[in-house]
C-alpha cells in the first residue's frame, strides 16, 4: 500500500514540476536551466516533504521508530525472497498430496505476512514465524520437491519423502499457532466488544409482566 502511495505522490509531484516549468518559462519569460532548476526543487520538495509527514504519521499511529520500522521492513523483505522460493517448490512438485501439503504452507506464509505488512508492530508477535518455522518450511520443502522429482526411488527415498511429509504437517500445525497467537489480540478485542454488546441488550430486553405490575400498583 505504501509503495502505492509513493507511486502517485510521485506522479503528482512530476506533474507539479512541470506545471511550474510551464509558469515559469512560458509565462515568466525565465530561462530554461532556471526554470528547471526551480521547478525541479518545487517537486522534490513536495514529494520529500508530503512522505515526511506521512511516514510520520504512520510510525505515530503503529507506535513506532524510524529504526524499528527499517528493521522491520529489512526482515520482511528477505521473508518475501523466501515465501518466493517456497512458491517455486510448490510449482515443482509432480504428485497432488506434495502440491497440496506446499501450497498450504505457501498460502499460510503468505497470510502472516500480509498481517505483518499491514500492521508492522505485529512482528514482535510472530518472530518465531519470520526467525523458526518459515526459514524450515522453506529449506525442507526444497529439500522434498528435489526428492519427491526424483525419476527412480529406492526405499530410502520413499522412507525419506514420508518423514518430511510429517515433518511438514507438523510446521503447518506450528505457522497456523503463530497466526493465532498474532492475532490473539484481536480475538480478544472482539470477545469483550460482544460481551459488552450482549449485556447491553440484555439491559434493554422488554418484559411485559414487569410492565403489568406497575399498571396495577
Amino acid at each position: 500500500m505504501k509503495s502505492i502511495l509513493s507511486f502517485f505522490l510521485g506522479m503528482f509531484a512530476t506533474a507539479e514540476a512541470v506545471l511550474i516549468w510551464l509558469i515559469l518559462f512560458l509565462g515568466f519569460d525565465m530561462g530554461f536551466f532556471e526554470s528547471s532548476g526551480i521547478s525541479a526543487l518545487a517537486g522534490l520538495a513536495t514529494f520529500f516533504g508530503v512522505k515526511f509527514v506521512s511516514d510520520y504519521r504512520f510510525l505515530k499511529k503503529n507506535r513506532l521508530t524510524r529504526k524499528e520500522y527499517a528493521y522491520i521492513q529489512k526482515n520482511l523483505q528477505e521473508a518475501k525472497r523466501k515465501i518466493a522460493r517456497l512458491q517455486k517448490s510448490f510449482l515443482s512438485v509432480r504428485t497432488m498430496g506434495a502440491f497440496k501439503q506446499l501450497y498450504e504452507l505457501n498460502r499460510l506464509a503468505k497470510r502472516m505476512y500480509a498481517i505483518v505488512n499491514k500492521d508492522p508492530r505485529r512482528f514482535y508477535q510472530s518472530e518465531r514465524f519470520f526467525f523458526y518455522h518459515l526459514d524450515s518450511v522453506v529449506e525442507i520443502s526444497e529439500r522434498y520437491a528435489r526428492l519427491a522429482s526424483q525419476p527412480v526411488k529406492n526405499d530410502n527415498i520413499y522412507l525419506s519423502l514420508k518423514e518430511t511429509q510429517s515433518t511438514l504437517e507438523d510446521l503447518n500445525e506450528s505457522i497456523k499457532k503463530d497466526i493465532y497467537h498474532v492475532l490473539s489480540s484481536d480475538v480478544d478485542d472482539l470477545q469483550f466488544e460482544l460481551d459488552v454488546a450482549r449485556h447491553s441488550l440484555k439491559k434493554l430486553e422488554y418484559h411485559p409482566l414487569d410492565d403489568e405490575r406497575s399498571t396495577k400498583e
